[in-house]
């Protein structure tokens, strides 16, 4: 789960936990999502992005918005606002789900979990006022929101992440994918998921702000471990064929062309009580009328994001909504929608780079496997 956001020039960016430590690793910081944040550090997006496939990698991801949802009935108010199945979320288990518009568009994409006592939701930064607003107007009596600005969280991902921090924690080696925990880190209170969104196996650290910047820094110094930034956390989601809000997603896409109708319930789906059920309900009976698709581009030349994508030699049935260089595919590659019947893996494309045509293929997504622990 992450987001892109546009930040005026006059506002000051916010500061996570973090700050201190990414300027003293020499982290190159910029505006996103109202905070300042480290797009690479010296070794570069590439190092860091490699790193990440084949070592630990730990990337800060503070500025999310977290909260708890207290109270009898959580999970059904939650529910008034998604498609997911939130009530059928057994204990220690955690889901990503969709917050719907009644247009049946996407309003924001988020985690859940179910700690037993209350459910813990972790928001896209640029979206969490919007979250909780909307989040807050919809629950009944007895059922309240409790947000957490006085946490951090961090995200240590690669093959190498369960071992590097099992000296650490031995009991995550047991969580699956998926699986959250309420436990002790070398001292340090921490709410721990085996998930990410590398596509790699790791781990996302809730921990109190006030003691994330002393466990950043005992994470690097254990062997193998190494601070990435977002440009790398960028092209690892990209690859991994994860959406970004704000880009692949938004209010105008709907679940389904979005490809991401695994996220609706079964129960919910026969239910169909959930915003923009009509629309999402017509389009797995149908068919949408444009999809999501992954993209290969030939050459070396990557396509941005807004780049129109054409039938070859014709008119526009498309844009890309991201693109960039895969280091572990070692090519260009990059998403976008369009009409349906151009949508099969294989079909043959142009990418309108800088009024010049540029072949490419639909390509499955994704363009890395996933590595998780299932």
């Amino acid at each position: 789960m992450a987001d892109s956001t546009d930040q005026t020039p006059d506002q000051a960016p916010l500061e996570t936990p973090l700050g201190r430590l990414h300027r003293s690793l020499g982290g190159r910081m910029v505006p996103f999502a109202g905070y300042a944040m480290p797009v690479q550090y010296p070794a570069g997006i590439m190092a860091e992005h490699l790193h990440c496939r084949s070592a630990a990698a730990l990337f800060d991801v503070s500025h999310m918005g977290q909260a708890e949802l207290l109270g009898d009935g959580a999970a059904a108010a939650l529910e008034r606002l998604t498609p997911a199945d939130v009530q059928g979320l057994k204990p220690g288990r955690q889901r990503y789900g969709l917050l719907t518009t009644m247009a049946g568009g996407i309003f924001d994409d988020f985690m859940v979990a179910n700690l037993g006592d209350r459910l813990f939701l972790v928001v896209n930064a640029s979206r969490k006022e919007q979250d909780f607003a909307l989040i807050e107007a919809a629950l009944p009596a007895g059922v309240r929101l409790h947000r957490l600005p006085d946490r951090a969280l961090l995200a240590l991902q690669g093959p190498q992440a369960v071992a590097t921090l099992a000296p650490l924690a031995p009991d995550l080696a047991k969580l699956s994918f998926l699986g959250m925990a309420e436990t002790s880190i070398a001292g340090t209170p921490a709410l721990v998921s085996r998930s990410g969104y590398t596509g790699e196996d790791g781990y996302e650290i809730s921990l109190p702000a006030e003691r994330a910047e002393a466990f950043a820094r005992s994470l690097l110094d254990l062997p193998g471990v190494a601070p990435a930034g977002l440009g790398a956390r960028d092209s690892l989601r990209l690859e991994a064929g994860l959406c970004l809000y704000g880009n692949d997603i938004d209010e105008t896409t709907s679940p389904v062309e979005a490809g991401l109708t695994w996220t609706i319930g079964k129960r919910r789906r026969m239910e169909g009580n959930f915003p923009g059920a009509e629309r999402v309900r017509e389009e797995l009976a149908n068919g949408p009328r444009r999809l999501r698709i992954g993209l290969r581009p030939e050459g070396r030349q990557p396509a941005r994001g807004h780049t129109p994508i054409h039938a070859p030699g014709g008119e526009a049935i498309g844009e890309i909504t991201s693109g960039g260089f895969g280091p572990s595919l070692g090519g260009p590659m990059a998403m976008g929608y369009v009409a349906r019947p151009q949508a099969a893996d294989g079909t043959a494309l142009e990418l309108m780079v800088r009024g010049k045509a540029l072949p490419a293929r639909v390509a499955p997504l994704p363009f890395i496997p996933h590595r998780y622990a299932r």
